[in-house]
């Protein structure tokens, strides 16, 4: 079986030969951009032999926002970028580059953020929180918009770039941020916005609850949001395999590796691990939960320093089952 059906088979909970095994990591300094970015993932790919590829959107997390926006009812300034703007013109270009490498091998799948991450990093999560308070419905507005632009950039991605699907990034739903009855009424529109769009020109998307700062989200938010398979961080959030396929509603799972780095050490067998023990780690969960639907992958995204025969190791124990 090659890579792409057996990605694509795994997606659809049909047969596999062996479960798809598939990791990724942010690239920085010259390979975050242009040519070199596109060079970067080929090249990361083609060392560890994984089943699918994820092109991150290094140097596109902050959603462009007009220096003017400086208090909260600005908000009500913004516009939609458009197609031709760089912030989407040149993702697109970034992906149709990788598929054209790699598209007829493996499935590719491109790093969409939720409306809500894209206007934090466009400012600061201290600014948007505050705002917030301050005039709930300007935030929305912006929030409206840049789910116009990032519903645009999911649909070129898969119709002109050819990816065949979107890894779709909802955050902000740490205990702590805001109710569920907040969330539920201030961004989940805005989320379900951009990934009801992307469904309509792919049945393959997949959603990641992020796990980003260590801290156990309110899951119960996005169990039911419309995607093909569903990653989240199995270790932060103490959800397993077997407890998330209930959960989630019986959706293709991606993960159950820890891959915890807090900036002064790493946390997690992928890192930690010797040959013996990660090749024992990954067959146990692959027989312990079945191989249909079933996506082996990280809680989030590696460190880069990550030595790739690590990954390769994962990689042979998936396919000796």
């Amino acid at each position: 079986m090659d890579k792409r059906t057996r990605v694509l088979n795994a997606l659809q909970k049909k047969t596999v030969d062996h479960v798809p095994v598939g990791f990724w990591y942010h690239f920085s300094g010259e390979n975050a951009m242009g040519d070199p970015c596109v060079q970067a993932h080929v090249d990361y790919y083609e060392s560890t032999d994984l089943d699918f590829i994820k092109i991150m959107c290094d140097g596109y997390f902050p959603y462009p926002v007009p220096k003017t926006i400086q208090k909260a009812s600005d908000w009500y300034q913004l516009q939609p970028l458009g197609k031709d703007h760089p912030f989407i013109r040149e993702q697109v270009e970034r992906a149709a580059k990788i598929v054209a490498l790699k598209g007829k091998e493996m499935c590719v799948f491109y790093n969409v953020f939720a409306p809500f991450s894209s206007l934090r990093f466009g400012v600061d999560d201290e600014t948007i929180m505050r705002h917030l308070k301050e005039d709930r419905l300007a935030v929305m507005h912006a929030l409206d918009v840049i789910a116009q632009d990032n519903a645009l950039l999911s649909q070129l991605l898969i119709t002109e770039a050819g990816c065949d699907g979107v890894y779709y990034c909802v955050q902000g739903g740490e205990y702590g941020r805001m109710s569920m009855e907040e969330y539920q009424s201030t961004i989940k529109p805005s989320d379900l916005y951009v990934l009801e769009h992307a469904n309509r020109y792919s049945q393959y998307n997949i959603m990641h609850c992020c796990g980003w700062s260590g801290q156990k989200n309110q899951l119960a938010l996005w169990k039911d949001y419309p995607c093909r398979a569903i990653n989240w961080a199995v270790h932060v959030e103490g959800l397993s395999l077997e407890e998330g396929r209930e959960f989630f509603g019986n959706k293709t799972e991606l993960g159950g590796f820890e891959t915890l780095w807090n900036g002064s050490f790493h946390q997690g067998i992928i890192y930690t691990g010797g040959k013996e023990e990660i090749l024992e780690y990954t067959r146990n969960m692959i027989l312990n939960h079945g191989k249909t639907g079933l996506m082996l992958g990280g809680d989030c995204t590696l460190d880069a320093s990550v030595d790739h025969e690590r990954i390769r190791w994962v990689v042979q124990a998936a396919r000796s089952v």
